[in-house]
């Protein structure tokens, strides 16, 4: 079993982000025990896809780091939140609809909503993060946004299918706690 595990990541983040935040409180719940199940599938995924370990843990952490950083800008108000939490939970339902029902996956639809929270997290994060977020968010999005990849995910053939409904249940779980 690889020793990579999400939750750590996400420890190591909330560290270096406690340094400068008040309040624990506020980090811990940016990633709870299900998103961490859903991000170490998606990481399995994508380690199974790139044949590569350190390619799999690298977009993991350019994902942890960019959603802890967003999260921060959100709390803080200084991100338009209506949006860019609309257009998620819209792919959220759209990516466990594709799985639920059979024969409709379409990955140019996924793959143009994924581009579309892309360019949207671009232009409202715009003056509150580095480049080098900037670029962090266009690895991620392009990954996950990458056709090759979605068909393969949605696809018939193991690992991926067991990867895929692992994911979707926990998508599932999080879009009846309201936490996308």
């Amino acid at each position: 079993m690889d020793p990579f595990s999400t939750k750590s990541l996400a420890l190591q983040a909330q560290k270096k982000v406690l340094s400068k935040m008040p309040c624990k409180a506020v980090v811990a719940a940016l990633v709870d025990d299900t998103s961490s199940e859903v991000l170490d599938e998606l990481y399995r995924a994508t380690k199974e896809f790139t044949r590569s370990r350190r390619a799999a843990q690298q977009l993991l952490k350019d994902l942890v780091k960019v959603a802890v950083k967003v999260a921060v800008l959100l709390r803080a108000g200084q991100l338009g939140a209506e949006e860019l939490a609309r257009l998620r939970r819209g792919l959220a339902m759209t990516a466990v609809s594709f799985r639920q029902v059979a024969f409709t996956f379409d990955r140019r639809v996924l793959a143009a909503g994924l581009l579309e929270c892309r360019d949207l997290l671009h232009q409202a994060a715009g003056p509150h993060l580095t480049a080098k977020s900037h670029a962090r968010i266009s690895r991620v999005f392009g990954h996950l946004a990458n056709g090759d990849f979605l068909a393969a995910l949605y696809g018939p053939a193991e690992p991926y299918r067991s990867h895929l409904d692992k994911i979707c249940e926990g998508l599932g779980r999080m879009l009846e706690g309201g936490t996308i």
